[in-house]
């Protein structure tokens, strides 16, 4: 299995055996349930369709209800799509984070924290107080102009400027595994995930 969804239970820190303290992200990955087994023949790709979490069957569409009583599985929380070359899965299938190693390096997918609409200070690094170079001289946490004058006319797309900051999807490369809690089903990663607390996150090999 190439993957796992998981859910960020925080931040803590541990020592390492020579001593230096290493900060790690707690990830809560799993046990994960097989939903869908997609095949070629079927679908045109090999792929398996994981569930995470437990969701109220009243607060369950029908159709979905439908779908997770073929997995012989209880209503699940998250969903999400993993592609597999020529392994063999089957409904109903658990999935525990036995599936790493301590040392391995994944990649996890989470949405960033959102933070509302915000300045070019916040959101682009522009200068503000202090290193006002944006082209103002009296509001210095402004951008400044934005574009020539008679030619052309227009403010040029992809321009740095002020808006909606944050809760977009991104994705965290090479974070190393430097524990595991096959009890309790968690993980420690070197470094910082991209979400808050009990955010769901997809962790990939």
């Amino acid at each position: 299995m190439p993957g796992l969804i998981g859910k960020k239970v925080g931040m803590t820190s541990i020592f390492s055996a020579d001593g230096k303290m290493i900060p790690c992200t707690v990830i809560e990955a799993g046990p994960c349930v097989v939903t869908q087994v997609k095949t070629k023949d079927v679908d045109g790709y090999e792929a398996v369709q994981l569930g995470f979490g437990e969701r109220k069957p009243k607060n369950t569409p029908q159709p979905l209800q439908g779908h997770f009583e073929k997995a012989n599985t209880s209503p699940k929380e998250k969903l999400a799509e993993f592609k597999v070359n020529g392994q063999k899965y089957e409904l109903g299938q658990t999935i525990t984070v036995e599936i790493f190693q301590e040392g391995d390096l994944v990649d996890v997918v989470g949405t960033s924290k959102g933070k509302g609409f915000q300045g070019v200070v916040k959101r682009h690094g522009f200068g503000g107080v202090g290193e006002t170079t944006h082209g103002q001289h009296n509001r210095a946490r402004h951008p400044g102009s934005i574009g020539p004058g008679s030619f052309p006319g227009h403010v040029l797309k992809g321009l740095r400027m002020a808006g909606r900051t944050g809760g977009s999807r991104v994705t965290v490369q090479n974070l190393k595994i430097v524990k595991i809690d096959t009890e309790k089903n968690l993980l420690l990663v070197k470094g910082a995930v991209p979400g808050h607390k009990n955010s769901f996150v997809i962790i990939e090999k």
